[in-house]
């Protein structure tokens, strides 16, 4: 459970803190973003944005494209949800960035809602947002949700050049567990 950073009284009135910046968890499928996710959020007693897809998917034997769309409609909308709450950070357990990849390496194309509705969110000045890839050498965890075993590299791949093309801050973590959480704590500079 989160608590609100309370900051003190000025002018009568209580402050605190709000949302600064973002840590995005991305990367292929089954390489520890979830795990790694809520990690951080327990350990920074933050806010946790869900993976959409999950819940949506959950009692569906199949998808199509346009299922996407609802997805990062659904995804964008927890996340701007979230930004209002009170806290420093906010870590999300993916967001349109996944979706635009799978878009585009499942069906060839991404619908343009996802692509300039995340580029809106790389465009807010209002908060950082920061990314953290999550190498996917680490064994593979089936589940009736997960389709693509076989090429996690090269999808990670695609999120490194995404990420570089876009320009965006990010940091990659690689290991055990703990060995990642202790990569993406070092980078924000938490003491442990």
């Amino acid at each position: 459970m989160w608590s609100w950073p309370f900051l003190g009284i000025r002018h009568g009135l209580r402050v605190i803190a709000m949302i600064k910046e973002i840590v995005v968890l991305t990367g292929p499928e089954s390489c520890g973003k979830t795990t790694l996710a809520r990690q951080l959020a327990d350990r920074w007693e933050v806010p946790l944005v869900n993976e959409a897809a999950r819940d949506y998917l959950q009692n569906k034997d199949s998808y199509k494209e346009s299922d996407l769309l609802e997805i990062a409609k659904l995804q964008n909308a927890m996340e701007q949800k979230k930004t209002v709450l009170p806290a420093e950070k906010l870590v999300c357990d993916t967001d349109l960035l996944v979706i635009l990849i799978w878009s585009e390496f499942k069906y060839g194309s991404c619908d343009p809602w996802i692509r300039e509705t995340l580029e809106n969110c790389f465009n807010q000045k209002s908060f950082s947002r920061h990314y953290i890839l999550c190498d996917p050498k680490i064994p593979w965890q089936k589940d009736r949700l997960r389709e693509n075993p076989h090429n996690r590299e090269e999808l990670f791949a695609v999120y490194l050049k995404k990420l570089k093309d876009y320009k965006l801050e990010h940091s990659v973590v690689s290991g055990s567990s703990k060995e990642r959480l202790k990569q993406a704590l070092d980078r924000f500079k938490y003491k442990q």
